[in-house]
């Protein structure tokens, strides 16, 4: 099983990240693409708008950086992490599919930082960038 396979086959079999329909697209030593298709399940329910909630790309950051960091671990499986920090800033309303591309820039003995940039992709496959967010997590090794 490729290591994009088995963070997807973890994905299938969580509760919510499944319910939010989280698709893992690229993983490399490092990084990792990951994307949520556009449902209105997932809408700001005090909008008029069709804007998707924030608490979405919080967790895409959250869960994204975390996969990302699982990259550079000897025994990702075996690991254990937890979020220490995160941070997102928002930067448009959010509409359409939502990729985030994150990016490790630490993973250390027991900490690791991770940035991450979330975009809308429209059905033509234009992205606009809509948030960035930055983790911190405790390494369990």
């Amino acid at each position: 099983m490729t290591e994009r396979e088995l963070l997807q086959s973890f994905v299938d079999e969580h509760g919510y990240l499944s319910w939010l329909g989280l698709r893992v697209e690229t993983v490399g030593d490092g990084r990792l693409e990951m994307r949520i298709p556009f449902d209105e399940k997932l809408l700001n329910p005090v909008t008029e708008r069709d804007v998707i909630h924030g608490g979405i790309a919080a967790t895409l950051v959250d869960t994204a950086s975390g996969f990302a960091l699982r990259t550079t671990l000897d025994d990702p499986e075996a690991a254990h992490l937890a979020t220490t920090d995160l941070n997102v800033s928002y930067i448009r309303p959010m509409g359409n599919d939502l990729l985030a591309e994150a990016t490790v820039v630490r993973s250390g003995d027991s900490m690791g930082v991770v940035t991450v940039t979330v975009w809308t992709v429209d059905p033509d496959g234009q992205r606009t960038e809509v948030a960035v967010g930055r983790t911190s997590y405790r390494l369990f090794r």
